[in-house]
């Protein structure tokens, strides 16, 4: 049986600038997937997933979602349908503590046990937030502002979270624990839409994947199949 599409872009059209960014993608995302966006800069990524969070006006297309158009919403409208991104750039709130940036990321939500037992489960999922709870936002390292981001979405309980480019300007180690820790909310069952320049690491951990170029969708299919393509290599994995 096939899993329901929660999001579906069709014929998406974004300009911004003079400049169309985005040329007519298609794209679907199942519950339960992992989906990778693979691209070079400037293919078009980071304007789609904006298009679709409420970011940026799409000219032309559809954005459904739990199979009602969305497409002109607000941000706020969407985070509480349960549509999350964390942008490139993280953007926590850097003079409250890494607690209080948590709080902020339930504000949604009235259940005060649940957002207590929620940030617990952050805690769990990011020791290092744990260990730090009451430092600064902004006093931390990049790697760390990522995981403090991504975490301050999931206490939105996202039905489908989009994370663009999470593990830019991170080092190596930073990069390998935000993809593990990528894998483990997949796995928990959240869906993910994953922008990525790394696209070895995106492709290795998604059902499914899209390979984008000049805003367009140029390849689609299995992250396992994309990950071996010859196309896909000599484009993106430098071979």
């Amino acid at each position: 049986m096939t899993a329901k599409t929660l999001l579906k872009v069709s014929g998406l059209k974004v300009s911004y600038g003079g400049i169309q960014a985005v040329k007519g993608v298609d794209f679907e995302v199942r519950e339960g997937e992992l989906v990778s966006l693979i691209g070079s800069n400037g293919a078009g990524k980071t304007t789609t997933m904006k298009a679709i969070t409420g970011g940026l006006v799409a000219n032309d297309g559809d954005i459904q979602y739990l199979d009602k158009s969305i497409k002109g919403q607000g941000a706020w409208d969407l985070v509480k349908q349960g549509l999350v991104m964390v942008p490139e750039g993280r953007g926590v709130f850097t003079r409250m503590t890494i607690t209080e940036n948590l709080q902020m990321g339930a504000f949604i939500r009235s259940d005060k046990a649940g957002i207590l037992e929620d940030i617990d489960k952050m805690f769990a999922l990011f020791p290092r937030l744990k260990e730090r709870r009451d430092q600064l936002a902004g006093t931390m390292s990049g790697g760390e502002q990522q995981m403090l981001a991504m975490a301050r979405a999931l206490m939105c309980q996202p039905k489908v979270l989009l994370l663009d480019e999470p593990s830019m300007g991170l080092s190596p180690i930073m990069v390998d624990k935000i993809f593990e820790v990528v894998r483990d909310v997949s796995a928990q069952g959240v869906t993910i839409v994953l922008v990525e320049q790394n696209a070895s690491r995106a492709l290795a951990i998604a059902s499914r994947g899209y390979v984008m170029e000049s805003g367009l969708i140029t390849m689609t299919g299995l992250g396992k199949d994309l990950l071996v393509d010859p196309k896909v290599r000599a484009a993106y994995l430098g071979e």
